[in-house]
């Protein structure tokens, strides 16, 4: 029996949508498995049991998938081919519906899923879900020509969207210098002459040029189209900047989340930043029109997506769902909050905004592995309880 491969894109089509009934094998070891694992809302059957572990104590592995052998079996790895190895074991022990995934856990940590937020006026705007950092980016589309918000590093992906749309990519928005994982829009730049726009306060170190966006800026297309201004809402970082397109959705990157929001401290300067942070909800924030759709750059948890699996809501909702934050009264009382509710950020974090800045330039390898994991931006309960 010739084993097959299933691929990054079909893994998200089973963990999202209903009526797929598999159980996911993954076959990292522990620790890579615990710092990083597959999401879905409909992923409901997960096993971990080390390849090593087959090779070493085959039969007793084997014991230890506690699946029939009737039913179907979908196997990760790091790189593939572990996952075939055990594979292999799998169906030599009676399974039958039994595939690995294609090139391992990195095509699934890098895939991005485009969903349709809306088709208004000429102009069609995407949400990017990159479901392995829990990272949305954006693509805004009008006539031959296309933007994007916070583009991951999986810049073909970008490229090949816009030719398939029959636009090319103009501008690309950065919401902040990002630590999380690594910008595609110097790539992007390079590679098709994009225009990086980007506010100061983040990127007035950074090697390539840019231009900065200023408070209350509005760009548009060569043809007009939507416009799309600018609001420095300072916080999570001193020049985070969010994007109102048509004035009906704000691109917020990590200041305003779903269930959260940005955390300060990322920079190394959690009081003074918190106290932007806290301005900016007093004031940018608070101005906002409750009919607004809030477009974040993550997400917590999958239940935050609304019915067809687009990470979106109302101002006015965001609102109500974070009282607990909203409602803070004084500075001294948000910061209390703050630093309540995070966590120690990833040490990987300080050389990927240097990287993001144009300042360090490590190969493809040590890029893939810098940027893989979920992210860890929010400010929130969801942070204090990954600490237990």
């Amino acid at each position: 029996m010739e084993l097959e491969k299933y691929k990054a894109e079909d893994l998200f089509e089973w963990v999202t949508g209903e009526g797929y009934d598999f159980t996911l094998l993954d076959v990292r070891n522990e620790e890579q498995f615990g710092r990083f694992k597959v999401e879905g809302p409909h992923l409901s059957k997960m096993i971990n049991v080390s390849y090593i572990e087959f090779i070493e104590k085959e039969e007793e592995s084997v014991a230890r998938v506690k699946v029939p052998k009737n039913e179907t079996i979908r196997i990760v790895c790091a790189k593939e081919g572990s996952a075939k190895y055990v594979a292999e074991i799998l169906v030599t022990n009676g399974w039958k519906d039994v595939k690995f995934l294609e090139g391992g856990i990195k095509t699934w940590g890098n895939m991005l899923a485009p969903k349709l937020v809306a088709s208004d006026d000429g102009y069609q705007l995407y949400q990017f879900i990159r479901p392995g950092k829990a990272s949305c980016s954006y693509g805004l589309l009008y006539e031959d020509e296309m933007v994007v918000f916070d583009p991951s590093r999986n810049v073909n992906f970008y490229q090949n969207f816009a030719q398939q749309n029959g636009c090319k990519i103009v501008k690309t928005f950065e919401t902040h210098l990002q630590a999380d994982y690594i910008s595609g829009s110097k790539q992007i730049s390079s590679d098709l002459g994009a225009e990086i726009i980007g506010n100061h306060n983040d990127f007035k170190n950074a090697a390539f040029a840019y231009h900065s966006a200023g408070d209350q800026e509005v760009f548009a297309f060569s043809k007009k189209g939507p416009e799309i201004g600018a609001i420095h809402m300072p916080g999570h970082t001193p020049g985070s900047t969010s994007y109102l397109i048509d004035n009906k959705y704000l691109v917020t990157g990590d200041t305003v989340f779903i269930l959260s929001i940005g955390r300060p401290d990322l920079g190394g300067n959690a009081e003074e930043w918190s106290k932007l942070l806290y301005n900016t909800l007093k004031t940018k924030i608070a101005d906002l029109n409750d009919d607004v759709l809030i477009l974040p750059g993550h997400y917590m948890e999958w239940r935050e997506a609304n019915q067809d699996q687009i990470f979106v809501d109302t101002m006015g909702s965001i609102k109500r769902k974070n009282a607990n934050i909203y409602n803070i009264d004084s500075e001294s009382d948000f910061i209390r909050f703050i630093k309540d509710n995070i966590r120690k950020q990833p040490e990987v974090y300080a050389d990927i905004r240097k990287v993001n800045a144009g300042l360090l330039d490590p190969d493809d390898e040590e890029q893939e592995i810098m940027d893989l994991g979920k992210n860890e931006c929010a400010a929130s309960m969801y942070a204090k309880q990954q600490q237990k």
